[in-house]
C-alpha cells in the first residue's frame, strides 16, 4: 500500500512539474512576442518621419512612398505570426528601396534629420532581429517540450499546441534587386 501511495505521489509531482513548465513555456512565447512587438511598434513609429524628410527632397517619387505606406499599414494590421512575416517582408523591401532612393540625393543624405532617423531605424532593425531570435527559440524550445515522452501526453491532457515561428523570407527579399527608377 505504502508503495502504490508513493507511486501515485510522486506520478502527481511530476504532472504537476511538467504542466507547470509548460506553461511558464507558453508564457515566456507570450513575453517574446510582445517584445517583438514593441519594437515593431517603434519602427513603425519612425517611418512616417524618415518617409516626410525623404518627401522634401525627392517629391516627384510617390510610388515609391505609397509602397513604403502601403506596406506599414499591413504590417500594423497583421493578426498572427505569419501575416506579420508577410508583411515584414513587404515592408523590408520597401524600405530598401527608400534607402535606395535616398542614395541619389547627395543632400538628402548630408541632411541631419535623415542621418538620425536612418541610424534609429538601423538600430531598431537590430532589436528586432535580436527579439525575433529570441522568440524563435522560445518557440523551438517549448515545442521541443511538447513533443518529447511523457510530456508529450501531458501537452495533449490540457490543451498545450505547437507554436508557429517568426519567419521571414529575407533570402527572396535579397535575391530581388531593388527598383529605383527617375
Amino acid at each position: 500500500m505504502w508503495i502504490g501511495l508513493a507511486i501515485v505521489v510522486i506520478l502527481a509531482i511530476f504532472l504537476i512539474g511538467a504542466y507547470n513548465r509548460l506553461v511558464t513555456l507558453r508564457q515566456r512565447i507570450k513575453n517574446a512576442w510582445a517584445q517583438i512587438e514593441v519594437q515593431l511598434k517603434r519602427r513603425y513609429d519612425l517611418i512616417p518621419n524618415l518617409v516626410n524628410t525623404v518627401k522634401g527632397y525627392a517629391t516627384h517619387e510617390r510610388e515609391t512612398f505609397e509602397k513604403v505606406t502601403q506596406a506599414r499599414n499591413m504590417a500594423i494590421q497583421a493578426k498572427d505570426v505569419n501575416e506579420q512575416a508577410g508583411a515584414e517582408n513587404m515592408l523590408s523591401g520597401a524600405l530598401k528601396s527608400l534607402f535606395a532612393l535616398a542614395e541619389n540625393y547627395p543632400e538628402l543624405k548630408a541632411d541631419a534629420n535623415f542621418r538620425q532617423l536612418q541610424e534609429e531605424l538601423t538600430n531598431t532593425e537590430g532589436k528586432i532581429a535580436f527579439s525575433r531570435q529570441f522568440y524563435n527559440d522560445t518557440v523551438m524550445t517549448f515545442n521541443t517540450a511538447i513533443q518529447k515522452f511523457p510530456t508529450v501526453l501531458i501537452a495533449g491532457m490540457f490543451g498545450f499546441h505547437k507554436e508557429d515561428y517568426f519567419n521571414l523570407d529575407e533570402e527572396a527579399a535579397a535575391r530581388q534587386a531593388v527598383k529605383v527608377e527617375f
